[in-house]
């Protein structure tokens, strides 16, 4: 895969790579640091990429990474101020980004690739390494949370 063509791609998904980043980390900062560390692996390691085709999944394979490598660091730093004022996608609807970071990570991660980014459930598995069972269950408990935390939200 050519330069060219391998930037092309990476700028249509663009979108994608922040989407996947902000359910894993909270601070717009980090997650720009982790999509540019991504692009920037996958670019000096294209030519190990087998399938051209599979250049999504093994990029953002390679963000997910990223997005735990700058979470386990941020973790051991001490934070000055207010921990309640944290950064927000700038785009996003509030309340809908607000329900989603609500989710346990667990469940998180999986329901926005497959539900927002339209990766197949067997896709989503290959990316994150878990069996295509866990990953339904997780989505199953996924929209279960999302429901319950949708009437609760309704009732007040």
């Amino acid at each position: 895969m050519t330069e060219a063509a391998f930037a092309a791609r990476v700028i249509a998904m663009q979108d994608t790579l922040y989407r996947v980043s902000t359910t894993i980390l909270p601070r717009l900062c980090d997650r720009e640091d982790a999509v540019q560390s991504a692009i920037e692996k996958a670019l000096r390691r294209r030519g190990r990429l087998r399938d051209e085709a599979a250049l999504e999944k093994w990029l953002t394979r390679i963000l997910i990474n990223e997005c735990y490598t700058i979470h386990r660091r941020r973790r051991r730093e001490v934070l000055c101020g207010d921990p309640a004022a944290r950064e927000t996608a700038p785009d996003a609807d509030r309340d809908l980004y607000r329900l989603f970071t609500s989710l346990p990570e667990a469940y998180r991660l999986p329901m926005v690739l497959h539900y927002v980014e339209g990766y197949a459930v067997s896709e989503v598995a290959q990316m994150l390494r878990l069996g295509v069972n866990t990953v339904k269950s997780r989505l199953l408990r996924g929209r279960r949370l999302l429901g319950a935390a949708l009437e609760e939200g309704e009732e007040a």
